[in-house]
């Protein structure tokens, strides 16, 4: 399939608007600013990435709830709607990579906004490897040659699950290299894949409603052994809370995009918006069209299954290929948004090897050493699962709730100040017109977004065993969520420690005044 993206890549003149933005915030521009509205529209949706998640993820959310758990979709996009929205206010007043640790510092402190910060970075690295993952979900259904380790390609499976390693780990060297050649290459690649994903999920869609087996009241049925209703819905519910993450990663982009102030708002909710809308109508697809809601497949499979039973081999496997691409950009997206992270904390003296890490190449205008660095890191964790599906699986999930405690650190202390009366609506963007605004619906929708991050978080990482330790007899997989938080923040107030005891300071915005490398 050919496609095509909108050319929305060049070069600002010198002392762009953008720029002298970014000098009011105490930084000077080194990334090169060359986004138009398209690709940090593309930024955002690549990190949702509807085909990735939804094809990973459905199998999961069908398992444990049934044809009910559509309903978690239009739940949860509520949901994050709310948060978007206070996002966008905040992507037009501070349009800075590392968006949720520069927003949570600026709004309440640097200690409060590192942790946001480090959460957030730890948890991006996790999804990263797990959306490389994602390739064994699909690629041995095109092609058994695919299948590099042993014979049995569910990822359930320790040949499976071996050879997912592997696929991922060639991705992930792909996907660090682009990040290292230049941003133009990197945005080229996103539009492109975006492109081909929407293409792919509109003809998806299609397909699949129209080859539906039964009537949309099947997405009433709680299915057989769920544990009722609402129990069906909680654990139902982590396939969209899973999916519908990273569209902040517009306003991660600021720093290369024109006119940030006006594009980074628009894109974060039209990436969630668009994202939101696809992904619920491949799931409800998905429902309609599978040969059998009791043949096992589904809880297994997932969409794979569904799409070359009911449409043929050569179609489904074609559907499929588009679903690689997207895992690809998907993948290259997220690694892209943690090294902003990384590199926005490191500018300001904030982690180890800080000045390696806040490093632009200036022919690039690319953070090399973070892509290194999360590359590594991600690939480094899949190896885990030649070790430990489960293990890995827990892995995965914890990053969720990571990155959800991460947004909420942001909402939490936006709330704060629309009460405190510290939040203003006032400012223009680059082109005079008002700063995107919620006006008098702020408070109330700002109460929704830190409410529902709050009740996902907690159920997310809720230690049940049969979503955590199915096989049984492993307790610390049972409550890996909470131990992984615990073990994250300790190490963060364990290098904050060491950092204060060695007489380190400095201040969002302020830029790196020690002589050699933090540690």
């Amino acid at each position: 399939m050919t496609t095509t993206a909108p050319s929305d890549v060049r070069p600002d003149p010198p002392e762009s608007p953008g720029d002298r933005s970014l000098a009011e915030f105490g930084y000077r521009q080194e990334l090169h600013r060359s986004l138009g509205r398209y690709a940090s529209f593309a930024a955002g949706f690549s990190f949702i990435s509807v085909l990735t998640t939804v094809f990973q993820f459905f199998a999961f959310g069908y398992a444990f709830g049934g044809p009910v758990f559509f309903w978690t979709w239009p739940a949860v996009l509520v949901g994050q709607l709310a948060v978007a929205a206070c996002f966008a206010e905040l992507a037009a007043r501070y349009p800075i990579s590392g968006a949720i640790y520069q927003w949570s510092s600026r709004l309440s402190n640097l200690s409060f906004g590192w942790f946001a910060g480090w959460i957030m970075v730890i948890g991006q690295i996790v999804v990263v490897a797990a959306a490389a993952l994602a390739l064994q979900m699909v690629l041995p259904a095109i092609w058994s040659g695919f299948q590099l380790v042993g014979g049995d390609p569910s990822p359930i499976s320790a040949d499976g699950a071996a050879n997912a390693a592997v696929l991922g780990v060639i991705l992930l060297v792909l996907t660090t290299l682009v990040n290292v050649v230049d941003n133009r290459v990197m945005s080229v690649i996103n539009r492109v894949g975006v492109t081909a994903e929407i293409i792919g999920a509109v003809l998806i869609i299609v397909l699949l409603l129209t080859h539906s087996e039964r009537s949309p009241g099947i997405t009433f049925h709680t299915g057989e052994g769920s544990t009722g209703l609402f129990g069906a819905l909680m654990v139902g519910s982590f396939m969209a809370a899973y999916v519908m993450i990273g569209f902040d990663s517009a306003g991660e982009m600021s720093e290369e995009t024109h006119n940030p102030r006006r594009t980074a708002p628009r894109t974060i909710l039209t990436a969630l918006g668009a994202a939101g809308l696809l992904g619920g109508l491949i799931v409800l697809g998905g429902l309609l069209a599978a040969p059998s809601l009791t043949d096992g497949h589904l809880g297994v499979d997932g969409l794979s299954y569904v799409l070359t039973s009911s449409l043929g081999d050569g179609v489904g496997r074609a559907l499929l290929a588009d679903v690689v691409v997207a895992i690809a950009v998907a993948t290259l997206a997220i690694q892209t948004a943690a090294c902003r992270m990384l590199f926005s904390m490191a500018r300001d003296n904030q982690l180890p090897f800080s000045r390696r890490l806040a490093k632009v190449n200036p022919r690039t205008g690319m953070p090399s050493a973070p892509a290194l660095v999360v590359g590594v890191l991600a690939a480094a964790l899949l190896l885990l699962n030649f070790a430990s599906p489960d293990a890995f699986l827990a892995i995965g999930t914890t990053c969720i709730v990571m990155l959800y405690l991460a947004y909420a650190m942001v909402t939490g202390p936006l709330l704060v100040r629309r009460l405190r009366g510290q939040f203003t609506a006032d400012g223009t963007d680059e082109t005079g017109a008002p700063l995107f605004s919620l006006g008098r619906w702020g408070v109330p929708v700002n109460v929704l977004a830190l409410l529902y991050g709050l009740l996902m978080t907690v159920n997310l990482a809720w230690p049940r065993a049969e979503v955590y330790d199915p096989a049984g007899g492993h307790w610390y997989f049972q409550w890996f969520t909470v131990l992984f938080l615990l073990v994250t923040v300790g190490l963060g107030c364990l290098y904050r420690w060491l950092r204060a005891h060695r007489g380190h300071t400095a201040e969002v915005g302020a830029p790196l005044a020690v002589p050699a490398e933090s540690s």
